[in-house]
This record gives C-alpha cells, sequence and structure tokens, in this order.
C-alpha cells in the first residue's frame, strides 16, 4: 500500500510541475518567481544555468517550478503562458508535457532525416553523379563570370586609351 501511494506522490509531482522555457536572460530567479508565487504555494524552484563553456554562469533560458497542487499548476499554465515578460512570451507547460512534446519532436525528425537519408543515399551512384554535375555547374558559372569580368576590364582600358 504504502509503495502506491508513493507512486501517486510521483505521479501528483509531475502534474504539478512547470516548465518555463523562453525566459529573458534579465529575468532572475527572484522575478520568476514573483511572477509565478500569485498561483499558488510554490514548494520548489530549478532555475538553470549555463555550467561550462563560453556561457558558464549565465541562464539558460528556461526553468521548472514545482506547485504543491496540480490545481494550481494548471491556473498558473492557463495564466502565465503566453504573457510577456521582458518583451518575450512564456512558454508554460506541465514539466511531463513538455517531455512528450520533445521526445514526439525528435521522432518526427528522426523518421523525416531517414526518409531524406533513403532519398539521398538510396542511389548513391545517381546521388553523386548529381553532386558532381552541380559542383561542375557552379564551377563553369564562375569561370563564365571570370572571363566576362576580364573583358569588361580589358574594353574600359583600352576605352580609357583612346
Amino acid at each position: 500500500m504504502y509503495h502506491l501511494m508513493q507512486d501517486a506522490n510521483i505521479d501528483d509531482k509531475s502534474e504539478s510541475r512547470l516548465y518555463i522555457g523562453n525566459l529573458d536572460l534579465r529575468i532572475t530567479e527572484a522575478s520568476l518567481l514573483k511572477m509565478f508565487s500569485p498561483y499558488g504555494k510554490i514548494i520548489s524552484e530549478d532555475f538553470l544555468w549555463h555550467t561550462r563553456g563560453p556561457k558558464r554562469g549565465e541562464p539558460r533560458g528556461f526553468a521548472f517550478i514545482q506547485y504543491s497542487t496540480k490545481e494550481e499548476a494548471e491556473l498558473a499554465k492557463e495564466k502565465m503562458h503566453g504573457r510577456f515578460a521582458c518583451g518575450r512570451p512564456l512558454v508554460v507547460r506541465l514539466a511531463g508535457e513538455k517531455c512528450l512534446l520533445e521526445t514526439a519532436d525528435k521522432s518526427i525528425k528522426a523518421a523525416s532525416e531517414g526518409h531524406k537519408m533513403l532519398l539521398i543515399g538510396g542511389g548513391s551512384a545517381m546521388g553523386q553523379t548529381t553532386r558532381t554535375a552541380k559542383i561542375a555547374a557552379i564551377k563553369n558559372k564562375l569561370k563564365s563570370l571570370d572571363e566576362e569580368s576580364s573583358r569588361t576590364k580589358k574594353q574600359k582600358q583600352s576605352d580609357n586609351i583612346y
């Protein structure tokens, strides 16, 4: 029985945890909490920062806020999604929705990239020939433009002599 209750609490947590994205870099943890606190009791907040690289120490532009109830999270999502903060519309979703949407998006991209690979790699000899033909066409075009430019320069020089 305890195990079932524990699982229910995990589900409740995921349903009351919000993803907040598209945050302007000027938005601080304190201002984020101030914006979201009118909608319920915030029990935790994760404001993400770059931990390495040239942007180390700068905000990553998204955060997570955990409310005490699912209803509070839903209210905050309803009121804050699309609301402008520092000139940018906030993206507010249940954290679980964010994961589901990302996973679906990645699988769609993977499927379309696989499709592209079939089209490109399916007839590799034909694909190579087409690529080689395109490169040759570009080289010929550049050569003709260069020759045209040389003729124009020579013409101008001969015009200046007379």
